[in-house]
């Protein structure tokens, strides 16, 4: 019996060491945003979906599209507009004349990774056209249901300065999302050796060139997961993410506190953070590693906190600093 446990612990361990090699390899295309590939890595762990934020020209496209090169993974983009209709994403009956009947053309939904790039530049009911798809992992067409293939991710980015001809998203789309990553401006040091790369003939277009290869698959993904399920969380662990989700919806500055769909996001992250840095249990720093970008697309600021300036980050930062730790 000893032998299958040693093959299991050694692709578990080449699993990691796949999905560690990542990060440098996405770093040949975009230039210091590891949280975000971090993020991104951990989505595909838990199976979850990610909604990238930033101003325009932070390299979010591109971030997404190195990472499905590195990983042999199928990705479609779709730039959403307010003229996008449900089934220009999910698919749709066509009349074949031939054959005198209805057949199905898949919608570019049908992919491992889906780039919704300004989400919330098209309407509420092309909005929730994936909302079916991100919950369920299938599209259903007619009555129809089909799978999607596995494995399946929707990263939407989003700009969060322009308002003007957009239709935010409503909270119940917004818990859908596993984790919302910032995609900040980079450092100076970082904006130049972007300009270099440029200057040097970096092509944004062709990752080949810049020379993005695969560097894991699906199988390690699927190795990966099944090394997270048995991630070990102690009953002191789940009761710290529990206290944090009930701080915030005791908070005064919020309308709108963590629903426990959110409590289960923050413990999923955090047991897929503990397994990538090497343990098989969780401890408060992976709790508190993952708390930012998995609870702050899901609470609601009171008007009056807002004009303050206070932001989701920093009620949440309070939070962390004042719910007991478990030692």
């Amino acid at each position: 019996m000893s032998a299958p446990i040693a093959d299991t612990a050694g692709t578990a361990d080449d699993a990691r060491s796949s999905l560690e090699a990542l990060r440098s390899e996405i770093a040949k295309a975009v230039v210091g945003q590891d949280p975000a590939v971090t993020g991104l890595v951990v989505a595909l762990l838990c199976r979850g979906h990610v909604l990238l934020e930033g101003v325009p020209g932070v390299a979010k496209t591109l971030l997404v599209r190195a990472l499905s090169t590195a990983l042999e993974l199928d990705i479609k983009r779709v730039q959403f507009t307010p003229d996008l209709m449900p089934s220009d994403v999910t698919g749709s009956l066509v009349y074949d004349a031939r054959t005198a009947e209805f057949s199905f053309q898949p919608g570019p939904v049908f992919t491992n990774l889906l780039l919704a790039d300004e989400i919330n530049r098209t309407p509420p009911k092309t909005q929730s056209s994936l909302l079916e798809a991100m919950e369920e992992r299938q599209v259903t067409v007619d009555g129809t249901p089909r799978s999607l293939p596995e494995p399946f991710l929707v990263a939407a980015t989003q700009n969060p300065v322009e308002y003007e001809g957009t239709y935010p998203l409503p909270e119940a789309q917004l818990d859908r999302f596993l984790l919302k990553l910032n995609v900040p401006l980079p450092s100076r040091q970082d904006e130049i050796s972007v300009l270099t790369r440029h200057a040097e003939g970096f092509d944004p277009r062709n990752l080949q060139a810049a020379g993005v290869r695969p560097v894991a698959g699906p199988a390690d993904l699927e190795a990966a997961r099944a090394a997270v399920a048995k991630t070990s969380v102690s009953p002191e662990i789940t009761g710290y993410v529990v206290d944090i989700c009930r701080a915030t919806r005791e908070s005064p500055s919020l309308t709108l506190g963590v629903s426990p769909r959110g409590a289960t996001a923050l413990l999923a992250t955090a047991r897929a953070w503990a397994w990538l840095t090497g343990r098989d249990y969780v401890i408060p720093d992976d709790v508190k590693a993952l708390a930012l970008p998995a609870l702050r697309h899901r609470v609601q600021l009171r008007p009056e906190a807002e004009m303050e300036g206070v932001t989701p980050d920093s009620v949440i930062n309070a939070i962390l600093a004042n719910v007991p730790v478990p030692r």
